[in-house]
């Protein structure tokens, strides 16, 4: 009966290779498995009707079938890498136009970060009031996708009272936006270490406040997020913050070029140390040029982008891979029509 199995097994592949063919930016590792599991047993089971499959049977089958090594051509582990963007890189993009896009271009998800220039999300017409609200998410989701992570300005370094609440008041804002839109993260920024402060003081504040944002998103599906970013990159540093802050709500995102461009400090270790708080990651490339760095399009900078992806990879990460092209601060860099279809592209080329 094994050389039946072995026969599916040559037929299936050659499905694959089509669907590959044809689709290979759609294509879902599970449906693989799905047809796979079907094409190998269920049209066996019919050439031997007088005897019935119990499921366990069935699934150690399949098992023992792994075991011989039938199936070891088929990677499943090398699954797709969850992809998204982020509204930075097409800040003249309407919401409609942004969603299109995703869909049209191999991405699983959308990062928001401003729609045309207003960063305060509450004040967007796509989002100031509950109809609106879920007419978005209705759009995204009938798409196909999900809207993956809110990006404020929130900063959690400030000590000035009424800026500092101010700022809180923004996260609890995009805590509740989220909510509405099923959507698992804000992101924060850490994000400086002013002179006039004294050091210490702010590492405290930016503790207590992703503590406080916590407790706002606690018993939701909702994480916030603290992004490495300005001058909080080391990893010693976030390590500190993020043991600190230790809560079911509270992770961090992990922004590879941000890092490394300051500290360079090797992205194995990087991750070493700080997976167990990485939720979600930004993903860029520069090179140095006259002595400035300068974006260009992922695979062609200096980031060492192999080994960050090898080690979220092994790591079992499972969060997306959210491209930020930074247009809206950089306006002479490559217009998002030419930027963001590449990406797909490029980051398969490391998988």
């Amino acid at each position: 009966m094994l050389h039946i199995y072995t026969l599916k097994l040559h037929l299936f592949k050659q499905r694959m290779a089509k669907i590959n063919t044809k689709a290979p930016v759609m294509f879902k590792p599970n449906k693989a498995l799905n047809l796979l599991i079907t094409e190998l047993f269920y049209p066996t089971i019919l050439i031997y009707p007088m005897r019935t499959l119990p499921r366990r049977d069935f699934l150690t089958s399949a098992a023992g079938l792994a075991g011989l090594g039938l199936l070891s051509s088929f990677d499943f582990a090398k699954s797709k890498p969850l992809l998204s963007f982020s509204t930075i890189g097409c800040p003249k993009w309407s919401f409609e136009t942004i969603v299109e896009f995703a869909a049209k271009n191999g991405y699983d998800g959308i990062e928001i970060r401003g729609i045309q220039g207003q960063l305060d999300l509450s004040k967007c017409a796509e989002f100031n009031s509950p109809e609106s609200i879920a007419r978005s998410r209705k759009m995204v989701e009938d798409k196909g996708l999900r809207i993956v992570d809110l990006g404020s300005s929130a900063a959690m370094h400030l000590l000035d009272p009424v800026k500092r609440k101010n700022s809180l008041d923004e996260g609890k804002r995009f805590i509740e936006l989220a909510q509405k839109l099923n959507c698992p993260n804000i992101r924060v920024f850490p994000n400086d270490l002013p002179k006039d402060q004294d050091r210490n003081q702010t590492i405290e504040a930016i503790i207590k406040g992703l503590l406080e944002l916590g407790d706002a998103a606690k018993g939701s599906k909702v994480s916030v997020l603290m992004e490495s970013h300005g001058e909080v990159v080391s990893m010693e540093m976030l390590e500190k913050i993020m043991k600190a802050a230790e809560h079911p709500n509270v992770g961090l995102v992990w922004d590879i070029f941000n890092m490394w461009s300051v500290t360079k400090e090797s992205p194995k270790e990087v991750y070493g140390k700080l997976h167990k708080y990485i939720r979600h990651t930004h993903i860029k490339d520069a090179k140095l040029v006259n002595g400035k760095e300068e974006y260009v399009f992922l695979g062609q900078g200096e980031t060492p982008l192999a080994e960050a992806f090898t080690a979220l990879q092994k790591g079992g990460y499972k969060g997306y891979y959210s491209f930020e092209w930074e247009k809206l601060w950089h306006p002479e860099l490559a217009e998002p029509e030419l930027a963001l279809p590449d990406y797909p592209k490029a980051i398969m080329k490391y998988w």
